[in-house]
Order: structure tokens, then C-alpha cells, then sequence
């Protein structure tokens, strides 16, 4: 069964690694997907595709967080694995270092400064560091020797641990480092870097430089200490690593902070192989040390290792000019396809499809309804190319042209100033506005709520979260959000209307991504308000199509939707199947 398993979702780990699922879910259950995935050091949608073949077989339970079924716990005894015991610290959760309280000010500060820096590119592959993280890499560089005093060096630093460090000295009452070099090719992360640094008494030096290219020669051999969060590939990690060598004074016993996501035992072997060809040797590993939010693929967790120099790494080849693949995205070859919880479309993500990457899916939401989240599935098979000598395919057969289409008709018109007085009475003291940063957590607090509708138990609905992902989303453009207030100007109601484009035909069209308005006592006329200014928005980009999503069972939305001529097109049909999980087709 553990090969079969293990066979079905093409486990490189075999056998062993749906044995530490199990194992994992006999002490921690019950479990998230998310939970097991750091239990186990395995991918998040490898842990996901398990927990399904474990379910079609009767060992895991349907309902989530997961729990083994009777049928599960008698496997587990068979295979000698009931047995639950947990010896990991509960002060320092195994990270083998606690943040003092002295040091609580510094994490509080350092998530006020992430909150207003830089946003993360997932296209290559950043992912920020929780704060308590910042904090515990600097507690690191203390606790190993390499700080108080020397010069440290930070091949990368979208994680921004120079702040990290300055912070830390800040509220210890002076610097902790002679000197912070901070080498990163991104001018927005370095002129954040500068702005903040300038008033913590802490020397911050930055310089801008793609590392594909080897250290500017003033840089060589200068620091005593280096740091780097690559991205997550052997090429990656053998170039940034590299680089950090390159920087750091000649001679054995100078420390390298190397922080790293989980891979299968192959590709950690390739990682391991290129840190020996380098002349590193390992002196400390502790897994989960790291966490990152939004780095879901890797269960939000990565390892940390102090890799220290020897007599043989002046002796190792040097890195030069680099232009091969490096992030993950580059050596991506084959699709996979995510299926949206909400609607159910399989939607491909990969080289060559729309969406390269699902960070990219998830900002854009579904193609078909709108919105996400979406559930990772199989690996598409790769497309062969044609051979010269293979017999031409057969000619198509030839398609009846379809009829003229019916005539469209206009279920909706703009409301005369009358009207549109009317309305504005019913809805008063209430009027709209376009959103801006200051509703967020307001409009974080309405998407959480429309999640948890619509998603149940699958719902993200963490307020914080959305408002974090509209954040972003206002940095692009804020038209077509509008919310609806009182006279104190706080949001009572939230209307998001984007502007897409069908992939195939190259049409236009207005997607209602999200209505929603707090309990009031004119709640109906307040939605009719705001979904009038969405339409009226539609008119001034020149749309003459609309599209919007519903549940069954939400009546009231559909009388809103129906109120303002909205026909139904199209209807998602769902079957639940004994043993089988919800939420997409298979």
C-alpha cells in the first residue's frame, strides 16, 4: 500500500516519505495540510496529493483539519508506527533559540517597517521572513560569535536583516556591527534599506549588482561574516553562496548563514554537492527555523545552516559569469493544473501557459469566476514535438458553421438623475467613493467574511491577509474598488469590479469580483448604490459585458443581481462521490 501510494503522486522520497505522513498525522491530528507539510519537510501540494490517495482509501478522514480513520490507525499499528511521542522543546519549538523579551520591541518594529516596504516578487522566488524570524537570524550571528563587532556581508536582502540588524542594535542601545554590506540587484529594496538604515546608528553600505556577474573587486575579501537566502535551486544556491565567498576575508572558520526550502533527498543532494565543491563544511542545521508568509508550496517554512569556510575553499573553482537557468521558474518545463475551489475550472499553470507561476493565478483570480483559491493537481504531460517523418495527421473534419447568434439584449441602463436621486436618499446617510490604503482593514474584514461564505472550512479568512493581497492590488490600479461609508467616513460596504480580457476572443469585459455591505438597516438599497457606481464604472471604460458570480444559495444576491437585469448563463454543477474530496474535477 505504502508503494502504491507513494507510486500514485510519483513520491521521489518512496515509501519513507508516505510513512512520515502517516506517522505525522498519528501525532499531530488533528492536521492541516500546511501542518504535515512542516512535520514532514514535504511540499504543501505533495502533501495535499497524498492525503487524497490516503482518503480514497479509507485511512484518512474526509473533513478537514485531517485525522486517521479507524481503518488508518489500525495501518499505523501494523507498520509499528503507534507509538506517540514528542520530544521537541515546547519553549523554542525545536528552532533551538527563543526571542527575549527584551527583544519583543524589535519584532514589533520590524513588522511596522515590512508592512510599508517592498512587496515580494514570487517570479523570483522572494518570499519575506516573518519578523520573529529577522530577530532569530540576528540571535543566530550572536549566538555563533560572528556579532557583536566585524563587518557582515548580505548576498541578497529582500528579507531586509540589514534592518533586522540595526533594529536590534537600536534597541540594545548601539550597534552590534562595525558594518552592513548589502549587495541586491532591486533599487527599491536598496533605497528602502538606505531611507530606514540612515537613522539607526548602524553603518548600512548598499550596493546594486546583479550577483550573475561576480562581486565588484572592491568588495572582494573585505568581511569577516556572510549571510544569504537564495533562491531555492542548486544553481541558485551554488551562485549566491559563491558570491558570499567571494566577499569574505581569506582563510578557514569564517561563517556562512545559509537559509534554504525543503527538497526531495535528490535535490538537496545537489545542493549538498555544490556547498562541499565550494570547500564549505556544515557546522549547525535546524530545520524550520525560518518562516515566510506566503511561501505556501514549502508549508510557509525553511531550514537554516551555519556552513563555515576551510583550508580548501580558497582552493575552490571560482564562480564566474553565470547566465544559466536559477529560479525555480526558470527550470520549470512541464504544466500543472490547479483547479479553482470556487467554480471548479481547471485552470494549466506553467512555461507556456498564461499563468506561469499560481502566485501569478491567485492575483489575477479565476479566468472563469473570478476568484480562487485553487487546489494543485496533476503534472500535465509534457507537449512532443512533431517528427519530420510521421504521417500527417488526418485534415479535420470539416464543423457547421454555427447560426447567427440571437441579438443581445440590454438588461440594464443608467438610472435617470431622478432615479439616481431616489437612490441616493434610500441609501442615505451612506454614499460611495473609490477605496484607497486607508479602507484595507476594513475591506481585509469584508473579504474575509465573503471567503467564509462562500469556502467554509477551506476559507482563508484571515482579515490581515486579504488586506494585504488588495494592498497589493491597489499598488496597480484602484479603479473599479469602491466603498460605501457614513459620515465618518468608515467603510460599511465594498464593491471591487475589475476589467479583463477573454484569452481567446481578445474581448473586454467586467468581472464583479466582490459585494459585500455590513448589517444595516438599508443593507439592500446600500448594495443596490454600490453596484449602480460598479456598472456606472463599466460604462466609462467602455464595457458592454458583465459577468458575476453567486452561490445557490445566497437569495439575496441573486434577487440584487436579477433587480439589475442580470441574466443566468451558465450553472457549476458539483458531485460529492463516496471517499473522493471536493472542490474540483478530477
Amino acid at each position: 500500500m505504502l508503494t502504491e501510494v507513494a507510486d500514485a503522486v510519483r513520491l521521489q522520497e518512496g515509501p519513507p516519505g508516505v510513512r512520515s505522513v502517516l506517522r505525522a498525522l498519528r501525532r499531530l491530528a488533528p492536521a492541516s495540510t500546511k501542518d504535515l507539510s512542516r512535520a514532514t519537510g514535504l511540499p504543501v501540494p505533495i502533501v495535499a496529493a497524498l492525503g487524497n490517495e490516503l482518503r480514497r482509501r479509507g485511512l484518512v478522514t474526509t473533513e478537514r483539519p485531517s485525522r486517521l480513520t479507524e481503518a488508518g490507525q489500525d495501518v499505523v499499528a501494523q507498520l509499528g508506527m503507534d507509538l506517540s511521542l514528542d520530544a521537541t522543546c515546547r519553549t523554542c519549538d525545536g528552532r533551538e533559540l527563543v526571542i527575549p523579551e527584551v527583544l519583543d520591541e524589535a519584532v514589533r518594529r520590524l513588522r511596522a517597517l515590512m508592512e510599508s516596504g517592498p512587496a515580494a516578487d514570487m517570479a523570483i522566488d522572494q518570499s519575506h521572513c516573518t519578523a520573529e524570524t529577522k530577530v532569530r537570524r540576528v540571535l543566530a550571528l550572536l549566538t555563533a560569535g560572528a556579532l557583536p563587532g566585524g563587518s557582515l556581508l548580505l548576498i541578497g536582502d529582500d528579507d531586509l536583516v540589514s534592518l533586522a540588524v540595526a533594529v536590534v542594535g537600536d534597541v540594545l542601545g548601539g550597534p552590534i556591527v562595525e558594518k552592513v554590506t548589502v549587495v541586491d540587484i532591486s533599487p527599491e529594496i536598496l533605497d528602502y534599506i538606505q531611507k530606514v538604515s540612515a537613522g539607526l546608528g548602524t553603518r548600512v553600505e548598499t550596493v546594486r549588482h546583479d550577483l550573475r556577474q561576480p562581486l565588484p573587486a572592491a568588495l572582494h575579501d573585505q568581511h569577516d561574516v556572510a549571510m544569504t537566502d537564495p533562491p531555492y535551486t542548486p544553481e541558485g544556491a551554488r551562485l549566491f553562496l559563491s558570491r558570499a565567498v567571494e566577499g569574505l576575508r581569506p582563510g578557514p572558520a569564517h561563517s556562512i548563514f545559509f537559509s534554504f526550502g525543503g527538497k526531495s533527498p535528490d535535490e538537496m543532494l545537489e545542493v549538498q554537492r555544490e556547498i562541499m565543491a565550494l570547500g564549505l563544511v556544515t557546522n549547525g542545521y535546524i530545520r524550520n527555523f525560518n518562516e515566510y508568509e506566503g511561501s505556501g508550496i514549502l508549508g510557509g517554512v525553511g531550514f537554516f545552516q551555519h556552513l563555515l569556510t576551510t583550508s580548501s575553499t580558497a582552493s575552490a573553482p571560482a564562480q564566474g559569469e553565470y547566465g544559466g537557468p536559477l529560479y525555480t521558474g526558470d527550470k520549470r518545463t512541464r504544466q500543472r493544473a490547479y483547479a479553482c475551489v470556487a467554480c471548479g475550472e481547471i485552470v494549466p499553470v506553467g512555461t507556456g501557459a498564461r499563468w506561469t507561476s499560481v502566485a501569478a493565478l491567485r492575483e489575477d483570480g479565476c479566468p472563469r469566476c473570478g476568484k480562487g483559491p485553487f487546489r494543485p493537481g496533476r503534472l500535465l504531460p509534457a507537449e512532443q514535438p512533431t517528427a519530420a517523418t510521421e504521417t500527417p495527421a488526418p485534415a479535420p473534419t470539416p464543423v457547421k458553421a454555427p447560426a447567427t447568434p440571437t441579438p443581445r439584449t440590454t438588461g440594464w441602463h443608467p438610472p435617470t438623475p431622478e432615479a439616481r436621486a431616489a437612490l441616493a436618499q434610500r441609501a442615505y446617510p451612506y454614499v460611495t467613493r473609490q477605496a484607497d490604503e486607508r479602507d484595507l482593514p476594513a475591506i481585509g474584514a469584508f473579504e474575509a467574511e465573503i471567503a467564509r461564505v462562500s469556502f467554509g472550512e477551506d476559507a482563508i479568512d484571515d482579515p490581515a491577509r486579504w488586506s494585504a493581497r488588495l494592498g497589493r492590488a491597489m499598488e496597480k490600479s484602484k479603479e473599479g474598488m469602491i466603498v460605501a461609508h457614513g459620515p465618518d467616513g468608515e467603510p460599511v460596504g465594498w464593491c471591487w469590479v475589475s476589467v479583463n480580457q477573454n484569452a481567446m476572443t481578445g474581448d473586454r469585459y467586467a468581472n464583479f469580483r466582490s459585494l459585500a455591505v455590513s448589517p444595516l438597516d438599508n443593507r439592500g438599497d446600500v448594495a443596490e448604490l454600490l453596484l449602480t457606481a460598479g456598472l456606472e464604472f463599466c460604462l466609462t471604460k467602455g464595457i458592454t459585458e458583465v459577468v458575476g458570480r453567486v452561490h445557490v444559495g445566497n437569495v439575496p444576491m441573486r434577487t440584487v443581481y436579477r433587480k439589475f437585469g442580470f441574466d443566468p448563463t451558465s450553472l457549476s454543477m458539483k458531485l460529492f462521490l463516496p471517499g473522493t474530496e471536493s472542490g474540483g474535477t478530477r
